[in-house]
């Protein structure tokens, strides 16, 4: 029997009895959090008990725990909903990122705090969040909760599976949602800093390293430089190596209150994208280097870059890519939006073949994260993108 239908057999198995489940998982809560109604201070105090020896993921860390008055265990969660999940059998994830960047080893029968999302990423999972409250799927290290579709062949050991005990809920009975803790939008519009998008031909083609290097070598340049991911899934892999990097501050959507962007409106995208670019104009940064998740050809990425929000805000772009081809095709995708591809990085840099081939092709510099981090270099690529933006203004 394959994993997949390994799993589905196991989902639907809880499926079926998932009344009982629920009603046992909610015994068993009710035991440690003691709801009695009897007792008029002891209920919350057990709440705040279980929650408190419960992992809280990274895709939380916004959240203010004291708003947790009680949990909902019926019902239809939507993205960014607050889950208290228990751990069934551990699959890929065997890990929980925490808000302060530790990960931490999960044991079968552990209860995890995490939000679900939906998830896209070509090299792990395919995740939806579910219709209900059943059995699902951790399906990023960040604490995203989906029911697993579909996943990389590489990944033999299938997806981590959770029982959720119940929803978050505020004292209004309320399910807890990230959006609730999201940076407010700037009350005044600011003049936004220069930006510079990273993109990429696909998952794990370079960006983020891109990324990295490219804000070291603005910053050696005499820049303060903010950075921002504002499309993929939660996890903190990436805002921890750009504060590592050296990043004056550091954001991304799950500050706007996203636990992810796959199947999110490009409109809410676009108004995550302004508020984080507000923020990074609010506290003074020259410049701020931007990373879109994933390639140009997925569903969220290629709605934003190809939208008048985007060329209004992105002064010029870096490529990643993993191979010639991959770049050339990307540079090709890319001729119909306003803001240049400026130069080619990623994971073909590492091959002199592969980067004379690109360059001739493209007709683009290539750099690889060494010539990025340089400020003579990263300073021209800024230059180059504010002498684009004045060009295009002045047609």
């Amino acid at each position: 029997m394959s994993n997949v239908q390994e799993i589905e057999q196991w989902r639907h198995q809880l499926l079926e009895s998932s009344e009982a489940i629920l009603e046992g998982l909610a015994d068993e809560a009710n035991n440690t959090v003691a709801t009695s109604e009897t007792a008029k201070s002891g209920p919350q105090a057990n709440l705040e008990k279980l929650l408190q020896r419960s992992p809280w993921a990274f895709t939380t860390r916004r959240v203010k725990r004291e708003t947790v008055r009680s949990l909902i265990t019926q019902g239809e969660p939507k993205p960014g909903d607050l889950v208290l999940a228990k751990v069934d059998a551990l699959g890929h994830h065997a890990n929980l990122q925490l808000p302060d960047g530790r990960r931490r080893r999960l044991f079968p029968g552990d209860t995890i705090v995490v939000a679900y999302g939906n998830r896209y990423a070509c090299e792990q999972f395919e995740g939806r969040v579910p219709g209900g409250l059943g059995p699902c799927h951790l399906v990023a290290g960040g604490g995203i909760a989906a029911h697993a579709l579909s996943w990389h062949a590489r990944i033999s050991r299938g997806p981590t599976r959770i029982s959720p005990i119940g929803l978050l809920a505020d004292d209004a009975g309320r399910p807890v949602n990230l959006q609730d803790f999201a940076l407010e939008a700037a009350g005044t519009k600011l003049a936004a800093p220069p930006v510079l998008a990273v993109l990429g031909t696909a998952m794990d083609a370079g960006k983020t390293q891109t990324a990295a290097f490219l804000l070291r070598g603005l910053r050696a340049a005499g820049q303060r430089v903010g950075y921002i991911k504002v499309t993929g899934t939660g996890a903190g892999g990436d805002t921890w190596l750009l504060k590592d990097a050296g990043a004056d501050r550091v954001l991304d959507f799950t500050d706007a209150g996203m636990a992810s962007t796959y199947l999110a409106d490009v409109k809410q995208i676009e108004e995550a994208m302004h508020t984080l670019v507000q923020d990074m104009a609010g506290h003074g940064m020259d410049t701020v280097v931007m990373e879109v998740a994933d390639g140009v050809y997925q569903r969220e990425t290629s709605r934003l870059i190809a939208g008048n929000a985007f060329s209004e805000t992105v002064n010029g772009v870096v490529l990643a890519a993993r191979d010639s081809m991959g770049a050339a095709t990307g540079v090709a995708s890319l001729a119909r939006c306003k803001p240049p591809v400026l130069a080619l990085s990623g994971l073909l840099t590492a091959s002199p073949l592969q980067r004379q081939e690109a360059e001739t092709e493209t007709g683009l510099v290539t750099a690889n994260r060494e010539e990025l981090a340089a400020p003579d270099f990263a300073e021209k690529l800024l230059r180059q993108a504010l002498h684009a933006t004045v060009k295009q203004e002045a047609c």
